[in-house]
């Protein structure tokens, strides 16, 4: 067996976490797939992965290792449809994380116009607000909103989301409507606890050209946006969202905007991906695709 196929193997055991799961995907005896690791650890020189009765995972080795795998298969694979000439034959599978709300109302609604264009290609979309570590969940690129932290990933901004601040006409008739800051005293917010740290978001708002915050006081804590908004539209409080995120019950009046004057800065959505010397064809083409489309969304 050759060294690109073992690292195909090894790949596909570090995305499964089983070689069982490896060796029927791949079409190949249970046997084989042992074999080729043990195979491709004594060529390295060391232990790539942590074997136990139910799971397999990567070793910290393992870990350096996958990602310089499958940089060089993209590299292989750009290689091998360099005078390719048609879009159709570009195949494979990309790994997509997104938030939900994008996931479910942009892009999956789009997918199908996109996937008729690119019959072999396969994606494998995660609905997740949360970090995701690209080298251990195999992640090709992802999107996100908000500030990002330190990274050796490469970032791309797709454009700035604007916020409002909302809440349902039945709350406003229990509660009144603000008009100041000053009134959020006398209100309660559906409140947001970040999926990452836990950490209680406070209110925000732009004042003479300068940021304030301050907690809200409120009984219900969520930790994604569909309980957010659901939370919202049953009357519990308001909330600061993306614009696009509440387009709908906005228009049905189901939502109402308040604090006009006092929104939160615009949010960043941005488009992550690994440090390549070069992105894999599917990947360049999935990128064409999705940042006009969000840019669409986001206008």
């Amino acid at each position: 067996m050759d060294r690109i196929d073992l690292f195909r193997i090894y790949v596909r055991v570090a995305e499964c976490a089983s070689f069982t799961v490896a060796a029927n995907s791949l079409g190949l005896p249970r046997s084989s797939i042992s074999t080729a690791i043990r195979d491709l650890e004594a060529r390295v020189g060391a232990r790539l992965l942590n074997r136990t009765t139910r799971r397999v995972s990567l070793t910290n080795d393992g870990i350096a290792f996958l990602e310089r795998c499958q940089r060089l298969l993209a590299d292989v694979e750009e290689t091998e449809g360099l005078f390719r000439q048609s879009s159709s034959d570009v195949g494979g599978k990309l790994r997509v994380d997104v938030p939900g709300r994008i996931g479910r109302l942009i892009i999956a609604p789009a997918l199908p116009a996109f996937l008729a264009r690119f019959p072999q290609l396969q994606i494998d979309l995660g609905i997740t607000d949360r970090i995701v570590n690209f080298v251990e969940e195999n992640v090709d690129c992802a999107i996100r909103v908000g500030p990002l932290g330190d990274s050796t990933l490469i970032a791309r901004r797709i454009a700035n989301l604007e916020l409002i601040n909302c809440a349902s006409p039945a709350y406003l008739a229990a509660r009144g409507t603000p008009h100041t800051p000053a009134d959020l005293d006398d209100h309660q917010a559906v409140l947001y606890a970040s999926p990452s740290t836990g950490r209680i978001e406070d209110w925000e708002w732009q004042e003479d050209g300068a940021l304030r915050s301050r907690p809200m006081h409120g009984q219900v804590i969520v930790n994604n946006a569909e309980a957010y908004i659901a939370c919202a539209l049953a009357g519990l409080g308001m909330i600061q969202i993306p614009a696009y995120d509440v387009r709908e019950p906005m228009a049905a009046g189901a939502l109402v905007e308040v604090l006009p004057a006092h929104r939160a800065p615009p949010l960043p959505m941005t488009l992550l991906y690994p440090q390549r010397r070069q992105l894999s064809r599917r990947l360049q083409i999935f990128i064409d695709w999705v940042v006009p489309l969000l840019e669409k969304c986001a206008a």
